[in-house]
């Protein structure tokens, strides 16, 4: 851990600005954190309405098959989080409660509720379009809580958070062309903001031997770009938005395709709104009636 690292977080919690729950990553949020964090959203939802993105919101559970029919269970097991609940009688009642009394593992006693929490605001969107996309492709407007097992001091990395993802779906070409086009206007969002921030390629955490092999092509490909600036370490900055060309990856396992019958597609670039909210917090300070003019006027004009 670098010099400095974990003190953001104390500052934010002896502000009120996050309130601790008892586990590390997992927090409540004040009045001034969640305005900030509407606002930026606001703008998200400004940026793809002048697109014509179709919108839609999502619940932060999904059925549990789509971790599996879109590898995400292969790739990122270490990350998941599946919902299980008590299925059975009295008698079995007794039991978990006998269990969890003692100081037991009573979640062993539970049973697999066929839904798991959300890992990316985009991914419940993929199984509702089997079928064929519009020539063109189609531009969506996703957000939602997200999860992901990754318990930290650093106040960036929560297991719980939300994203603001514009995705396309359609054929190669359009997909690389979102890509791009949204890097610059995501930058240039961000810098108009009053952040100091850098495009960087970038790789997903997959896991395991065959993760790497799969981290290191994604990379050689230019697949991914992040949007980096720094928020709880100097030496090493957070990601506060990503674009990533998925190629077929969710297209074919959902059966979507393309205008001229090819399989689908996608590409979604992704505001993290928690992130973006720590960023403006980390470089304007706690309080937002102190920021700069411009900061604020683009906030809330």
């Amino acid at each position: 851990m670098g010099e400095g690292e974990g003190l953001f977080r104390d500052e934010l919690l002896g502000a009120g600005i996050l309130v601790p729950t008892g586990t590390d990553g997992l927090y409540g949020r004040s009045a001034i954190y969640e305005s900030i964090v509407a606002a930026v959203d606001h703008l998200a939802i400004e940026a793809a309405a002048s697109e014509g993105a179709v919108s839609y919101r999502f619940p932060p559970v999904m059925p549990r098959q789509v971790l599996e029919r879109s590898g995400y269970l292969s790739s990122f097991p270490d990350l998941i989080g599946s919902v299980s609940t008590f299925t059975g009688d009295n008698d079995d009642h007794k039991n978990l409660m006998n269990v969890a009394e003692s100081g037991g593992e009573w979640t062993a006693l539970l049973e697999a509720a066929g839904v798991s929490l959300c890992p990316a605001a985009c991914h419940p969107l993929y199984p509702t379009l089997t079928g064929t996309q519009p020539a063109g492709g189609t531009r969506y407007d996703v957000a939602g809580w997200c999860y992901r097992h990754e318990p930290s001091i650093d106040p960036a990395r929560m297991q719980a958070f939300r994203m603001h993802e514009l995705v396309y779906v359609g054929d190669e070409v359009g997909a690389r062309e979102h890509r791009d086009r949204w890097l610059e206007l995501g930058r240039d969002t961000l810098a108009g903001l009053g952040l100091d921030v850098e495009t960087v390629v970038a790789n997903d955490p997959f896991f395991g031997r065959a993760g790497r092999i799969l981290a290191n092509n994604q990379r050689e490909e230019t697949l991914k770009y992040e949007i980096v600036t720094p928020i709880d370490s100097i030496e090493h900055p957070t990601a506060i938005a990503s674009s990533n060309c998925h190629l077929d990856h969710f297209g074919q396992p959902f059966g979507i395709k393309t205008a001229d019958g090819e399989v689908a597609h996608s590409c979604c670039f992704g505001f993290g709104l928690d992130r973006i909210t720590l960023a403006l917090l980390r470089t304007h300070g706690l309080e937002p009636r102190d920021w700069p003019s411009a900061t604020r006027e683009r906030l809330w004009p």
